[in-house]
């Protein structure tokens, strides 16, 4: 998988990517140029077989602070529909990517997480953050609906749809404290061991059975949209499949060897 990027930080150690936008002097705003290429990089990252794990990190005391004003948010308003489709399609396009690349990815997130940072947590496996994280979907402060990047369909099935309602109605920012009693957060970590803490996390699922996490992201993506029937039966067919793996088989004679298994992904 390919670390040679431009408008974000990416660094590729021990099978686990850890990547980060990188304007810290701007509260890590996105630009035209980072969403595509972010959009790319998770896009291709399906078909890596040297990344298990990805954290999305913070950079500078913050997450992102969404679209660039100068940059985004001012061509945006010269932008006849059909540009205007095209660049709202592109946004939609990377939490497609970050949902179907078929690794566990961990949102570490401190100080500023909003707009499109906010989509970005959200559209995360699992998200750690700081006391100091402050998180708002706050796309109705600039005159436009709540429903950007998948935000009513995702966000809901999170932290419920009444609170949901309230984040993407009023905009409003939601404390550290709060996204971690409502769920959006696992937990929250002090900010001198976020970057540990999400290493050990990703360490942890590494070292797990990585194509079965696969199929895990797989079934949690898919259900969405499944009968509790088909849901069962898509689930059987996934399990089924995976007890053809090599890690199925390291696990069951390490278990009667009374040793940890160790996992290959295969």
């Amino acid at each position: 998988m390919r670390s040679d990027v431009t408008h974000f930080q990416c660094e590729i150690k021990d099978r686990i990517a850890t990547v980060r936008l990188d304007r810290p002097d701007r509260k890590n705003p996105l630009t035209f140029e980072s969403y595509a290429e972010l959009r790319d990089w998770f896009r291709d990252l399906v078909y890596a077989d040297d990344v298990d794990v990805v954290i999305f990190g913070s950079n500078g005391g913050n997450f992102s602070s969404g679209g660039d004003v100068h940059d985004i948010i001012g061509p945006l308003t010269r932008m006849n529909m059909k540009e205007l489709l095209r660049f709202t399609r592109m946004t939609g396009d990377l939490v497609k990517a970050i949902v179907n690349c078929g690794k566990p990815v961990i949102a570490a997130v401190d100080g500023v997480c909003v707009g499109a940072g906010a989509i970005i947590a959200m559209a995360s496996d699992l998200r750690l953050a700081t006391a100091e994280a402050k998180t708002a979907f706050l796309f109705t402060r600039v005159g436009l609906a709540g429903c950007d990047m998948g935000a009513c369909a995702i966000l809901p099935r999170i932290i419920g749809q009444t609170r949901a309602a309230e984040l993407l109605y009023t905009g409003r920012a939601m404390s550290a404290e709060e996204g971690e009693r409502w769920g959006f957060y696992n937990r929250l970590v002090t900010g001198e061991t976020l970057e540990g803490e999400a290493l050990k996390l990703a360490q942890k699922i590494q070292a797990g059975p990585n194509f079965a996490h696969m199929m895990t992201k797989t079934m949690l993506a898919q259900e969405w949209a499944m009968s509790i029937e088909q849901a069962i039966e898509a689930e059987a067919q996934a399990q089924a499949i995976c007890m053809q793996t090599g890690d199925f088989e390291r696990a069951y004679n390490a278990f009667v060897a009374k040793e940890r298994p160790v996992f290959e992904g295969d």
